[in-house]
C-alpha cells in the first residue's frame, strides 16, 4: 500500500489530463461488449429455435425449410463476421494502445515542455513516468480482460458448422493471458518511444510501426513456439488428427522418411502410370504436422511470456533514457 502512495498524486494528474480519452475509451468498450453479448444471445435463441423446429428433423425439405435453413445460415455467417470483427479490433488495440502512450501521454509533454511543471512539484522523473505507465497498465489490463472473456464466451454461442478455430489469427490473440501481454507491450514501447522522440506525430508513428512489427512477427512464427505433432498413415484416412487441429504441414513420405510434397504425382492419366510414379519416389503413405487443441495453452503461455520480456526490456530501456535526460 505505502509503496503505491507516491503514484497516487501523479496518477490523478494523468487521469484528469486524459479524461475526456479516457471516457470515450470506455464508452467504447462498454458498447463493443454490449454488442457482442446481444449478438451472442440473439444467435443462441436462433439455435435454439432452429433445433426445436421441424426442420431440423431428419428428412424434412421443401421451400419453406430450405428458406428456414438459408436464413439461419445467414445468420450464423452474420454473428461469426461480428466475432471475426471484434478479435480483430483486439488483436490490434495494443498497437492503438502504443501510439496514445507514444504521443499524447508522453511526447506531446516532452514537446510542449509542460513536463518542468511537474517536476518541480516534488515529482522526481521516475513518479512521472512510472504514473504514465501505471495508469493505462491498469486501466487497460482490466478492460482487456472484460472483451476477452466476453469474446470467449460469444464464441461457445454459434453453431458448429460456424464454430472458431482456436488457431485462427484474429482469436488466438485475443485470449487470456495473451492479449494482457500484447497491451503491456504495447504500453512499454510506447513509453520508450515517446522518450526517444519528442515529437509527437512521428513518435506516434514509430511506435505503431514498432508495436507492429513485433505482434506481426510473432504470429507469424507462432507455430513454432512449441513442438508440432506428426501422424503418418498409408492413407489420409488412417492419419487419426483430432478434430480441431491446427494442420501445419502435410504431404508424402517416402520409404527412407523423406518427404516430398503431395502434389508429386498428380497428373498422371491412369492408376498405373500413378503407381508406377509412386514406385519411382518410394512414397509409402502420407504426413501431417499438426497442433492438437491442447497445444492452445502451451502456444499462449510461450509466447506471453516472450511478449512480457520485450515489454519489461523496454520500460527498463525507458527509465535509463530518462535518466540520462534528467543526469
Amino acid at each position: 500500500m505505502s509503496t503505491l502512495t507516491p503514484l497516487r498524486g501523479p496518477a490523478r494528474v494523468v487521469v484528469r489530463q486524459h479524461r475526456s480519452t479516457l471516457r470515450v475509451a470506455g464508452l467504447l468498450a462498454l458498447a463493443g461488449a454490449v454488442a457482442v453479448i446481444g449478438f451472442a444471445l440473439w444467435s443462441s435463441h436462433l439455435i435454439d429455435g432452429f433445433e426445436a423446429g421441424s426442420c431440423k428433423a431428419a428428412g424434412t425439405s421443401g421451400p419453406a425449410c430450405d428458406q428456414q435453413l438459408v436464413d439461419f445460415n445467414g445468420s450464423m455467417s452474420l454473428f461469426r463476421g461480428v466475432l471475426s470483427y471484434s478479435g480483430l479490433v483486439l488483436t490490434v488495440l495494443p498497437v492503438i494502445v502504443s501510439a496514445f502512450v507514444a504521443g499524447p501521454l508522453i511526447a506531446r509533454e516532452l514537446e510542449s515542455g509542460t513536463y518542468r511543471m511537474a517536476w518541480t512539484q516534488s515529482v522526481t522523473p521516475a513518479r512521472w513516468l512510472a504514473s504514465k505507465l501505471a495508469v493505462p497498465a491498469v486501466l487497460l489490463v482490466a478492460g482487456v480482460t472484460v472483451l476477452s472473456a466476453t469474446l470467449t464466451w460469444a464464441q461457445t454461442q454459434t453453431a458448429d458448422d460456424f464454430s472458431v478455430d482456436w488457431f485462427d489469427p484474429q482469436f488466438f490473440g485475443t485470449t487470456l493471458p495473451l492479449v494482457i501481454g500484447y497491451t503491456l507491450l504495447g504500453i512499454a514501447v510506447g513509453a520508450l518511444t515517446g522518450l526517444l522522440v519528442h515529437r509527437t506525430v512521428a513518435a506516434m508513428a514509430i511506435a505503431v510501426v514498432v508495436t507492429g512489427t513485433v505482434v506481426k512477427t510473432l504470429s507469424s512464427f507462432r507455430s513454432d513456439l512449441w513442438p508440432p505433432r506428426t501422424a503418418t498413415a498409408a492413407a489420409p484416412e488412417n492419419l487419426g488428427i483430432p478434430l480441431n487441429s491446427w494442420v501445419l504441414d502435410g504431404g508424402r513420405v517416402t520409404a527412407s522418411g523423406d518427404r516430398v510434397p503431395d502434389n508429386v504425382c498428380w497428373g498422371q492419366v491412369s492408376e498405373a502410370q500413378q503407381a508406377r510414379c509412386m514406385a519411382d519416389h518410394h512414397i509409402t503413405g502420407w504426413f501431417f504436422d499438426y497442433h492438437p487443441a491442447s497445444h492452445l495453452w502451451p502456444l499462449q503461455l510461450v509466447e506471453t511470456g516472450i511478449v512480457l520480456a520485450l515489454a519489461a526490456l523496454a520500460v527498463t530501456v525507458a527509465f535509463r533514457a530518462l535518466r540520462r535526460r534528467t543526469a
